[in-house]
């Protein structure tokens, strides 16, 4: 068994701030989301969140951990997809340290993204529809 402790260090440590230059509101994002799947995992397989193993990590209960998201604490789509692009980073990352593990983070990297609804724009300010119309006026030709 492959302890993950080593690695989700290296990656939020090392990978993301150092040589991802990621900020630290996408570090701390990251965090939390491997703090909530810790848990989950965790209560899960009643270990400590220390004690688990990077095999333990597989799709079907990371495809577990992110129905509990959006059912029973009640996060959006975004949410739920905003803590799988973590979840997928540090697979990718982990491919190259574990080969032994690749299969099972091809299946994890599968897991789609669920849609979500684009918000529409609900209105235009008056400066917003001048400006739209003058460009409009602008890129028409005369045909008068």
């Amino acid at each position: 068994m492959t302890p993950i402790a080593p690695h989700i260090t290296a990656f939020l440590r090392e990978r993301l701030p150092i040589q991802r230059g990621a900020s630290v509101h996408t570090c701390e994002s990251y965090a939390r989301s491997f703090e909530l799947l810790f848990e989950f995992a965790s209560r899960r397989y009643g270990v400590t969140p220390s004690a688990l193993d990077l095999e333990q990590i597989d799709a079907r209960l990371v495809m577990d951990f992110l129905i509990h998201l959006e059912t029973e604490r009640g996060n959006s789509p975004r949410t739920r997809n905003a803590r799988l692009a973590a979840i997928k980073s540090f697979m990718h990352f982990v491919e190259y340290r574990v080969p032994a593990l690749l299969e099972q983070i091809r299946e994890i990297l599968a897991i789609p993204t669920k849609k979500t609804d684009q918000p529409l724009v609900a209105h235009l300010s008056m400066p917003e529809i001048q400006a739209l119309l003058r460009e409009i006026d602008w890129m028409v030709p005369n045909t008068r």
